[in-house]
């Protein structure tokens, strides 16, 4: 999560003091997309879509989508 926080926070133009893992789901393609609910403030989440490509492709994880304006409950689903 660590090394698609610069990622994100440039696309929203927004630095975060909190960026922790709440919950996370998996789909499994040529690599694995990531879903993942992070909260980003004391009551604000955001849901963020990560690829991690296969082993022998040698790359680290990128974020490929996000979603902002979440809340802790809100369902996360594939965006």
């Amino acid at each position: 999560l660590s090394q698609v926080k610069p990622q994100f926070e440039s696309w929203v133009n927004e630095k975060y003091g909190i960026f922790q893992a709440i919950v996370y789901r998996t789909q499994v393609v040529a690599g694995i997309n990531y879903f993942i609910k992070v909260q980003v403030s004391d009551s604000i989440y955001a849901h963020l879509r990560v690829f991690q490509s296969l082993p022998s492709e040698n790359q680290g994880p990128s974020l490929v989508s996000y979603e902002t304006g979440k809340t802790r409950d809100d369902p996360l689903t594939y965006f």
